[in-house]
């Protein structure tokens, strides 16, 4: 599947993943690959993207959306960094 992480400012990732974690206004949720369409609001936190079963890497995040479609992940959020 495919992820996208996206600021006003810049895209800041875009690759080929195994899943992502995300967190959700009403809690985290998980995205693995051929998920039903979704579209979330997400609050500020950290997502964790799984770049494959054992690797990962994170980003703190305020708050946006994200939208599952097609295998295709989009995250908008106001702001983000890697950590």
């Amino acid at each position: 599947m495919n992820l996208e992480i996206l600021t006003p400012e810049r895209k800041l990732f875009s690759d080929a993943v195994y899943g992502v974690q995300l967190p959700g206004v009403s809690g985290s949720f998980e995205v693995l690959d051929k998920h039903a369409p979704l579209v979330s609001a997400l609050k500020n936190g950290r997502i964790k993207v799984l770049n494959d079963r054992s690797h990962a890497t994170y980003f703190d995040v305020q708050g946006g959306f994200v939208e599952v479609l097609q295998n295709h992940v989009t995250v908008l959020v106001e702001g983000a960094k890697q950590v």
